[in-house]
């Protein structure tokens, strides 16, 4: 078996609009095609035993048990390596379900979808599974434990965090859309202008200087102290010899910590003599950036953190550090193992309580109470085993909130004012929490600056508190507001970047800060930021990133889509241009009707509220409205198509070409928005496929509340020219000929291209064309077919876009397909563009047209640009 390639979806795809996190691995079974599981002996028997929690697994059966009876009855190796791969990734404790495996469109090649949480577990489990499989079929054995703890591994690097995850959740389950900025905890939630970050329980709003406050004890304590907040008496010292004097002025017990420290590191804790406060001191040296230590009294007493969101007490727990209870029989060790029995405990974050590990500093602690490991201790006896009581080192955690005394909690809530806090964790030791602390001598320890949320979100015992709703309240406070900002996505064959650019001129002359993608680059505010065909989810993604954006079309093409799926979950409007043969016999799409699919993905993400823009004309197109779940509008150029007036019937939105207008319709009722020929893009309404691209354009338009005047204004000053629609229709005029250069790089674009040119007056058209490597024999034949129709010479070039062929292999294609036109075509063989085109300048005739079909639009600007002010300067020189 080989791993022919394995790519990630991140967001809506054409497996699956609602599953955006899936495996795609192109998996080529060579010699077990013909090989089926009933056909493998003992496969059935190995399998069941390596995998008994496969009985689970329904499959298109529908019952527990399905998969095995399919195995059973024979299936293919790749169907076995989809539940292989869903069944692991359960082990590492991921429960994952869905999962697809679809023929390829080539003999013995299939295409492997399953389900993932992480994209690196997601990816590991893919080639793990085939490597199982391998062993499966060969009766050797395998150890699964080294991937599972892998998995397992994997998962808690590349994992949010509990409590920016549950932030992140929160969002999501208000409709809010989320990107995450680093490999860490940094998230971005809304789009372009309207987003709020989070990194952890720290926001974009959060106040820089409380943060240093925080992390700052010593200030802490002093405002604390000067706003008559119960602390406990200390002194902060820098050097080893000014130890002694603290600890006697301060008096035992005693905790020592670092100034600058979080997260319990370098903290330790009654301290009841000065050894044990010099090793304490050097231990928190350690974790001191500043080198400052802080000597306090110790408080006895439960340790309480209380959280406040947004100046409001939300929830508070009662902390106990990781710890056994003696039975008088066991040792410490296995008291330790039978703790870590218990299923809610886990590897890291991976369940509600954390495991609890032995390391030096458990020894340590062990030590000091005169034990090892292997002692036992009494019937009852508690040993704690950890100096701090944070869940990630095994602690536990029981939620108070109901029983915190009204004035700790106007205290905790004052406090995260005079530190300036919008998010803050008081922790706070007393003996009662029911009681206010001037009763009970307890004193707040610490103010805690991005505190946990998983105390509060999964206590051990208690009620647990949403505590990230507060957190999405804060940021975003007005009801319903998802900090979005519209999206318009664009999609099809042929059209979607004029119809891109076109949009985004229209929403700039209204007034949006536009961003925009294109087969060309990203655009912000019409400055070109990124170069080359920027299509695809990163793109996207690149753009709704921007925070200067409040308005984004992203053209959104094939390659990407089958890539990684969308950049986005959900758009305001979707639009269809066209469904036309292109890219067919790649990455497993091979017809025409699968094409429609992958473009269909687009309408299918629209908002319910949104509208799905599509092509009346265009059968494949037209029938994407039975899949979708938003409003549809409908645009033609013709204006009696029965599909149009049904829609008007039912009072839709419609754009339609009639008696010369562009138009758009409500219902019946039409409004003229402006006469084609009028419209420069157009060319005087020659250019038919461009008053095609212009109806969705004006349909966007008028849905996102855009004015009729406006869109006419835009129509009106959207020049076809290189800095507006590079590689669209650029009409360049000589002295003596002129040049067209376009990107049509289909036979679709072809088509649509020689209509037009069939109405411009030449002495001679001269056509420049080129194959594309990724293209069938017959896509590029057709290509030279329809050149030696649309042009009395015609030069082949062939040097860029081989994708995988030779140049004569598609020199070859476009020639016979000529050939197949017309055998007697003049045709001139020149691979390079650049000396294509200087010779067909050189030798052009009075009158004549030289067409030139690109699909690398920047270089071939460039040198007609450069030979048009060689032209100027009086240096082109002709044959």
């Amino acid at each position: 078996m080989k791993i022919v390639s394995i790519n990630a979806m991140r967001g809506p795809n054409y497996w699956s609009i609602r599953r955006h996190k899936l495996i795609v691995m192109v998996l080529d079974l060579e010699e077990m095609e013909e090989l089926p599981s009933n056909k493998v002996d003992g496969f059935y028997e190995r399998l069941a035993k390596m995998f008994p929690g496969m009985y689970e697994h329904r499959c298109s059966v529908g019952e527990p048990g399905g998969f095995f009876q399919r195995v059973e009855e024979g299936t293919w190796m790749g169907h076995i390596i989809e539940h292989i791969a869903l069944e692991i990734q359960t082990l590492a404790g991921m429960d994952v379900g869905f999962g697809r495996t679809r023929t390829y469109g080539e003999k013995g090649v299939y295409s492997v979808v399953f389900a993932y949480m992480e994209e690196k577990v997601g990816r590991y489990a893919a080639r793990a599974s085939v490597r199982i499989c391998e062993a499966l079929i060969s009766g050797e054995d395998y150890d699964m434990s080294e991937d599972i703890q892998e998995m397992r591994e994997l998962r808690e690097s590349e994992r949010l965090g509990p409590s920016t995850g549950s932030i992140v959740n929160e969002a999501e389950s208000r409709g809010i859309p989320w990107i995450r900025l680093n490999k860490y905890s940094l998230c971005q939630l809304g789009y372009g202008a309207n987003q709020k970050r989070i990194q952890a329980t720290v926001t974009s709003e959060t106040s820089s200087i409380g943060v240093e406050l925080a992390c700052d004890k010593e200030d802490t304590k002093y405002l604390l102290e000067q706003a008559e907040v119960e602390v406990p008496k200390g002194d902060i010292i820098r050097r080893e010899r000014s130890l002694e004097e603290a600890c006697n002025y301060v008096g035992y017990p005693l905790v020592v910590k670092p100034i600058d420290g979080n997260h319990g590191r370098g903290i330790t804790v009654d301290i009841q003599n000065y050894d044990d406060a010099l090793e304490a001191f050097r231990k928190a040296k350690e974790s001191s950036r500043s080198g400052a230590i802080i000597i306090e009294k110790y408080i006895t007493g439960e340790d309480y953190r209380l959280l406040v969101i947004n100046n409001v007490m939300v929830a508070a727990a009662k902390r106990t550090p990781a710890h056994v209870i003696g039975d008088g029989k066991s040792t410490i060790q296995e008291l330790i193992d039978k703790v870590n029995e218990d299923p809610r405990r886990g590897y890291g974050h991976e369940e509600v309580l954390t495991q609890i590990t032995v390391n030096d500093l458990t020894k340590t602690i062990i030590a000091a109470k005169g034990y090892t490991t292997d002692s036992v201790i009494d019937e009852g006896e508690m040993l704690v085993l950890k100096d701090t009581a944070n869940l990630s080192t095994g602690g536990t955690a029981e939620d108070v909130t109901d029983i915190v005394h009204p004035a700790n909690v106007a205290m905790v809530e004052r406090i995260s004012k005079i530190i300036d806090l919008d998010i803050c964790g008081v922790d706070i030791m007393t003996t009662d929490i029911s009681k206010p602390l001037s009763e009970t001598g307890g004193a707040v320890l610490e103010v805690n600056a991005g505190p946990g949320f998983r105390m509060h979100l999964a206590p051990t015992t208690g009620l647990p508190r949403n505590v990230a709703a507060p957190v999405i309240d804060k940021l975003f406070p007005i009801k319903g507001d998802t900090g979005r900002i519209p999206i318009v996505a664009v999609t099809g064959t042929n059209g979607k970047t004029t119809t891109t650019r076109l949009i985004a001129h229209i929403a700039k002359l209204k007034g949006h800060r536009v961003g925009y993608t294109t087969s060309d680059g990203v655009y912000i505010q019409n400055r070109l930021l990124m170069t080359g065909d920027c299509t695809g989810p990163a793109s996207a993604e690149f753009v709704l990133k921007d925070p200067t954006v409040n308005f984004s079309v992203l053209e959104c093409a094939r390659g990407g889509l089958l890539r990684a799926g969308l950049g986005f979950k959900k758009c305001d409007v979707g639009i269809v241009t066209n469904v036309a043969a292109d890219h067919l016999g790649l990455k497993g799409i091979h017809s025409i009707e699968q094409l429609a699919k992958v473009k269909g993905v687009i309408p299918e993400t629209v908002l319910p509220d949104g509208y799905a823009i599509l092509n009346a004309d265009d059968d494949l197109v037209y029938n994407m409205r039975r899949t979708v779940d938003c409003n549809v509008a409908l645009f033609s150029m013709d204006e009696n198509n029965p599909r149009i007036k049904a829609l008007q019937r039912l009072n839709g939105i419609t754009a339609i070409y009639e008696s010369g207008y562009v138009t758009i319709c409500k219902g019946e009722w039409k409004m003229r928005v402006m006469r084609a020929d009028d419209i420069p893009l157009t060319y005087g309404g020659r250019a038919k496929f461009m008053i095609q691209n212009i109806l969705p354009a004006v349909i966007a338009a008028h849905v996102q509340g855009i004015s009729i005047e406006d869109t006419k204004a835009a129509l009106e000053s959207f020049i076809p020219s290189p800095s507006q629609t590079p590689g669209r229709l650029n009409l360049f005029k000589f002295n003596n000929f002129s040049v067209l250069l376009d990107y049509a790089h289909n036979p679709a674009g072809m088509r649509a291209l020689q209509k037009f040119t069939d109405n411009l007056d030449a002495t001679v058209k001269v056509g420049i064309i080129a194959g594309i490597g990724d293209r069938r024999i017959e896509d590029n034949n057709e290509m030279g077919s329809i050149a030696a129709e649309m042009f009395d010479e015609v030069i082949i070039r062939q040097d860029k876009h081989l994708r995988g062929k030779s140049e004569d292999e598609l020199i070859k294609m476009l020639d016979d397909g000529i050939k197949m036109k017309d055998p007697n075509k003049k045709t001139i063989i020149i691979p390079s563009e650049r000396e294509a085109i200087n010779y067909a300048v050189k030798n052009a005739r009075q009158g004549s047209l030289i067409i030139l079909c690109s699909d690398v639009v920047p270089d071939a600007l460039e040198l007609v640009t450069e030979l048009k002010e060689k032209e100027a300067r009086g240096e082109l020189e002709f044959s």
